[in-house]
């Protein structure tokens, strides 16, 4: 059954946002990385990078909305040259900043001071670690990764990321490595922070759970695999209704690289744009029904991506 149809048998209308509470921004597609589930299909060859120009229209809507957080993702967010700027005007307006991060950009040349940015401009981390074991990390995202993650988490860590108390957050993310869905995130919590603390003396603060969605580099390798339809299925039988309330494209806006806006940075890496951020309109876009697809099933798919 198609997603929107699916939508309006249960909610008896299309899917609506409930309240915007953030603004996702993707400062491009550069990445010092090219993994195999990213949805827009990111790596060190993408020239697609936002312009200050672009930066400073972000910034003016998070002075005059008053949006209260601001979630910066890429590609690797810290190779815009305009990043720095980006964090430290943004908490001048007052807002909480989020930075998803792979950790491994900490050593790229130039970029050995972010553990400390960070710390300085108090902005909470989410970083990719794919398994708590240094195979699986270096399966999935290439030999070296897993040392220079777990490197980078200890320099966290040491700046007081990821001690539990309130202030500066750590956040890790998993993704299955291949065609199938997460486990329970409770249950891998509970793993990753046993086996990382034992291992390798890491703590963080949460654990984040995510199906691999069918767009991008992921969607091509599920192409050439001949398993594209069989994995969209899986995603359509494991749908669970009550996920509906915590889906992300609900409660944030995402604006691409170059200034589209979006229902969500899935919706980005299939090119469904809603207007320019120029044009943005609070009430109008809090009164839109939200682009929907095959690919919302990944969102909503057992315990959801949230």
């Amino acid at each position: 059954m198609e997603f929107k149809q699916r939508i309006e048998e249960l909610l008896k209308q299309p899917l609506t946002p409930i309240r915007v509470q953030s603004l996702q921004v993707n400062l491009g597609y550069l990445c010092n990385m090219a993994c195999s589930h990213c949805h827009v299909s990111a790596g060190p060859g993408r020239t697609e990078v936002m312009t200050k120009d672009t930066v400073d229209e972000v910034l003016a809507l998070l002075r005059a909305e008053q949006i209260m957080t601001l979630d910066i993702t890429g590609g690797a967010p810290e190779l815009n040259p305009h990043f720095r700027y980006l964090v430290q005007e943004a908490k001048k307006t007052g807002c909480h900043v989020v930075v998803h991060s792979n950790l491994t950009v900490f050593f790229e040349p130039g970029l050995e001071h972010l553990p400390q940015f960070y710390q300085d401009h108090d902005a909470e981390i989410t970083a990719s670690l794919p398994c708590y074991l240094d195979s699986g990390v270096d399966s999935a995202r290439g030999k070296g990764t897993y040392h220079k993650s777990v490197e980078a988490l200890r320099q966290l860590n040491h700046l007081g990321y990821g001690d539990g108390k309130a202030g500066r957050k750590l956040n890790l993310v998993y993704n299955p490595s291949g065609p199938f869905l997460p486990p329970e995130q409770k249950r891998l919590e509970e793993d990753y922070r046993r086996e990382l603390a034992a291992r390798q003396g890491i703590t963080f603060d949460r654990l984040f759970v995510f199906a691999n969605m069918p767009v991008g580099r992921f969607r091509k390798q599920l192409e050439r695999a001949g398993a594209l339809q069989q994995y969209c299925d899986l995603l359509e039988q494991a749908f669970n209704p009550s996920t509906l309330t915590g889906l992300m494209c609900r409660h944030l806006i995402s604006v691409g690289w170059d200034g589209t806006l979006y229902d969500c940075d899935f919706n980005q890496g299939l090119g469904l744009g809603l207007q320019h951020i120029r044009d943005f309109d609070r009430d109008r876009l809090a009164g839109r029904e939200i682009m929907t697809g095959g690919h919302c099933y990944g969102c909503t798919a057992g315990q959801g991506s949230t």
